[in-house]
């Protein structure tokens, strides 16, 4: 079941994607079953990434993204998804990293929970 969110949210990530570009987590999946190269980053809580994320996937909560993105992938060309819990952190994550100019940013659509709902694999502990 969706989490019901604010208004003023729902409508500040609405801005945000207008934005950007998204993807859904079959074309996440698909890309990874292609072995095609790019950074998979989890922007949840760690105690969210910490109990299970989607494979190959690296840390950079929302919090702290714009302050530690350069150091973890330093070429602003580099094709980058982004995913949270539903797919909202990860948009306004995603816009925020376009301004910083990142130039190949995507949000993943639905986030962990319709990676989880479409079956696909997890990385748990």
């Amino acid at each position: 079941m969706s989490k019901k969110h604010s208004e003023r949210f729902e409508r500040l990530v609405d801005e945000a994607r207008a934005q950007i570009r998204e993807c859904t987590a079959s074309d996440v999946k698909q890309r990874l079953d292609r072995g095609e190269t790019f950074q998979l980053v989890d922007v949840r809580e760690e105690s969210e990434y910490a109990r299970s994320h989607l494979p190959g996937a690296q840390h950079l909560g929302k919090g702290v993204i714009e302050r530690d993105i350069e150091q973890a992938i330093p070429d602003t060309s580099a094709p980058i998804v982004l995913y949270c819990g539903g797919g909202y952190r990860s948009a306004l994550a995603a816009e925020s990293i376009q301004k910083m100019g990142y130039s190949n940013v995507l949000s993943m659509d639905g986030g962990f929970r319709g990676w989880r709902e479409a079956g696909f694999p997890v990385q748990e502990p």
